[in-house]
């Protein structure tokens, strides 16, 4: 838990290590300008004019400076965090920034400056309205970003995209509540009041909103999240080559040896902007063997956390009994896709055909030659049908779990709403109950209704000083 979010609070904002620039951030919280002031005397000797770059020493106690760079003050409330904010931007050694830092502290007893903790100048930011709950995590998810089309994303949500087409959600369905309850405290009137103001075209209206609003979403997740990709199979088909052909670097050793593989080895690949954690695992088999026992227990640990499944076989010999073992434990509910390896053995190019299994389900499976290159396209192309991605949807902003469940369960509030619009008039107060459960649920994301515990989660995953 953060401590009282009035305090005053101290923070290196650059990230850990030597850097050309460090940079030491103060927020005031409810101190008054006096006290900030009296900080930028002690620390620069001077008071510092607001929004104007000064180049000055950093002052220790004895006035000698520590360091000289330059340092920035922001009055409230046009800040990052909506206080009085003071940054000072010095050389990037780790000692010199802690002896600032310490300086800090030091100067900031008398009105008991602490240092922040993680996330805690972005939690100021949205406590004071600065940003909104959306935006607050967009701006960890853009430092977190793992590829370019990620970090575009985040940009918008940090820009408001997301939270712009939430509250226009939560405004239209503010609107049909208000027709609704109208209905609920005048009954005795004669103008049907949901009628004439076509009530249920509107609600129609707004789950087509929401239906693009959760379509974009899920987009943004799988950019934020990506999918995890596990290569299974029995030894020697060839999945450690399918790993180094994915990822176009020799990441994996590949010899005619059964067993070389032992442990799993991740690599995170991009596929149209999208992050691919693709795992090639121990090869599958009965073995005698200490060491390969436990990569073969990992490799159906990992199986049982993939999103997606890759079923390697020989092109030559296709299923055999022992691969109809494996596929019988793959995890129900996992998309597997059967990879027939090596074509470049066999007469038949690379390819992808519809199957049905044993049980009578449709199993993708596609030709491809790992050690040459062909078909990889293919699986690639797989791959994103089965993430769901669109292509050319640079519209998206990024989104996270919660966001998906919120907009998932405003979605189930609004099909009831719908529903109990189609009853008779006694069912009017349950359609205003399930409207005003939507709008809970959509406000939730941009945290107009969030729990203090919530923020608690969200702001600990920050990073010191941002």
């Amino acid at each position: 838990m953060l401590s009282t979010d009035s305090d005053p609070i101290v923070a290196i904002a650059t990230a850990p290590g030597r850097g050309g620039i460090g940079v030491v951030r103060i927020s005031f919280g409810r101190a008054e300008e006096a006290a900030a002031e009296s900080v930028m005397r002690a620390l620069t000797g001077q008071v510092l004019k607001p929004r104007h770059a000064s180049y000055v020493g950093f002052l220790d106690a004895a006035g000698n400076p520590l360091d000289r760079g330059i340092a920035l003050y922001f009055p409230a409330p046009n800040s990052y965090t909506g206080e009085h904010v003071l940054e000072l931007q010095g050389h990037g050694g780790p000692i010199v920034l802690q002896l600032v830092l310490q300086r800090c502290i030091d100067v900031g007893k008398a009105f008991a400056l602490r240092l922040a903790e993680p996330g805690e100048f972005t939690r100021r930011a949205f406590l004071n309205d600065k940003l909104d709950l959306a935006q607050a995590e967009a701006v960890a998810d853009l430092i977190e970003a793992s590829t370019e089309a990620a970090a575009r994303s985040a940009g918008r949500s940090l820009e408001g995209a997301f939270s712009r087409d939430i509250h226009a959600l939560v405004e239209d369905v503010i609107t049909l509540r208000m027709l609704v309850e109208a209905t609920l405290d005048f009954p005795e009137e004669e103008i049907d009041f949901l009628e004439a103001a076509d009530a249920r075209g509107k609600l129609a209206r707004i789950r087509e909103k929401l239906a693009v609003v959760l379509s974009e979403a899920r987009q943004g997740a799988l950019l934020r999240e990506g999918l995890s990709v596990v290569l299974a199979g029995q030894p020697n088909v060839g999945k450690s080559s399918l790993l180094n052909a994915l990822a176009g670097a020799e990441l994996a050793i590949v010899t005619p040896i059964a067993g070389t593989t032992r442990d799993k080895v991740a690599q995170t690949i991009q596929i149209e902007g999208i992050p691919l954690h693709v795992i090639d695992t121990a090869g599958l088999r009965d073995t005698e063997d200490e060491v390969e026992k436990i990569g073969i227990a990992r490799t159906w640990t990992e199986i049982e956390k993939a999103d997606v499944v890759l079923h390697l076989l020989d092109a030559r010999e296709r299923m055999n009994a022992e691969d109809e073992r494996i596929a019988e434990r793959f995890p129900k509910g996992v998309p597997v896709v059967r990879v027939l390896n090596k074509t470049d053995l066999t007469e038949f190019p690379a390819a992808v055909h519809e199957l049905d299994d044993a049980r009578g389900a449709s199993v993708r499976e596609i030709r491809l030659s790992a050690k040459h290159g062909d078909g990889i396209a293919l699986l690639r192309a797989e791959l994103l049908r089965i993430a769901g991605w669109q292509a050319g949807a640079e519209s998206v902003y990024l989104a996270r779990e919660r966001h998906l469940i919120a907009l998932r369960a405003a979605d189930e509030h609004l099909t009831l709403a719908t529903q109990h619009a189609d009853q008779n008039a006694q069912a009017l107060d349950l359609f205003a109950e399930e409207l005003r459960l939507a709008q809970e649920q959509l406000n939730s994301i941009t945290g107009e209704f969030t729990s203090d515990d919530l923020l608690g989660v969200i702001f600990s995953r920050f990073c010191i000083g941002k």
